[in-house]
């Protein structure tokens, strides 16, 4: 197996890090990060090494980086980049900042796919969408695809659809876990203990999109089957409904994917 060098181990980086290490072995990971990187390494069997290093030796680079500093993370390791002569591939969770970016960044004609992975990645149930360069060989995408498969579901798409893409999967997991407290408290204003009602509102979320997922169901179908004439889901819809609940989360979509491309300029 080759090696993965992640440059960056934050909330994102440092949960896709825990992801690829259930795939890799001893020698095969490295973390550079210059709060976390010691810690990182420790927790997931990887060894601890500096931004150099990693651009220097590694076979993939894994910008772990927020878009504000990824142009001075390419600044350093662009010249190291371009004085390699085995092939590597960088790829890149910055938000917002497309193939052709990145490369001018870097200052070389650099193999890059991009990435953009969400949170759950860390338990094996998230979702990576990624787009590759031209120049990402048949057996550097395969290999990504491999370690990463421990993540959840790795979904390809054209690079114009990855910041629409990464308002719903990238920024989701907070709308669902905002979804979720307000769910428990919920119950809790209806006098359930604390713990049962999160526990309760977090399985219903769960069983609700492995319902759909697994058979195919349109939403509105399902919750249509909830729904019986007269009775208590009908209320609760309605009350949503007069909350403004699906236009505010269709704005706060919209409102993500603005923000990404912006975060791109």
């Amino acid at each position: 197996m080759s090696t993965f060098g992640f440059i960056g181990a934050g909330n994102m980086g440092g949960a896709l890090a825990a992801a690829a290490s259930k795939k890799l072995k001893a020698g095969e990971l490295f973390i550079s990060d210059p709060v976390l990187g010691e810690k990182t390494a420790s927790a997931l069997g990887g060894t601890a090494a500096d931004n150099e290093y990693i651009a220097k030796h590694c076979d993939y680079i894994v910008l772990g980086v927020k878009p504000q500093i990824i142009s001075s993370v390419c600044a350093q390791i662009g010249p190291l980049l371009k004085e390699r002569t085995a092939p590597y591939t960088v790829i890149s969770m910055a938000a917002g900042v497309n193939i052709e970016s990145i490369r001018e960044r870097l200052g070389v004609n650099s193999p890059i796919i991009r990435i953009m992975p969400n949170l759950p990645v860390s338990v094996g149930q998230g979702e990576v969408l990624f787009a590759c360069s031209e120049n990402v060989r048949d057996g550097a995408r395969e290999q990504f695809s491999e370690v990463f498969s421990g993540a959840g579901l790795l979904t390809p798409l054209p690079e114009h659809l990855i910041d629409a893409g990464s308002a719903v999967s990238g920024c989701g997991p907070a709308f669902a876990e905002m979804f979720i407290e307000a769910l428990a408290d919920g119950g809790v204003a209806c006098g359930l203990p604390r713990r049962l009602a999160m526990e309760a509102a977090a399985q219903t979320l769960l069983g609700s999109a492995e319902l759909l997922l697994k058979t195919g169901r349109h939403p509105g179908e399902i919750k249509d089957a909830v729904c019986s004439p007269g009775g208590s889901t009908i209320m609760g819809v309605k009350a949503l409904e007069d909350g403004g609940f699906r236009s505010s989360l269709i704005n706060a979509v919209i409102a993500a994917y603005d923000k990404t491309k912006a975060l791109g300029k």
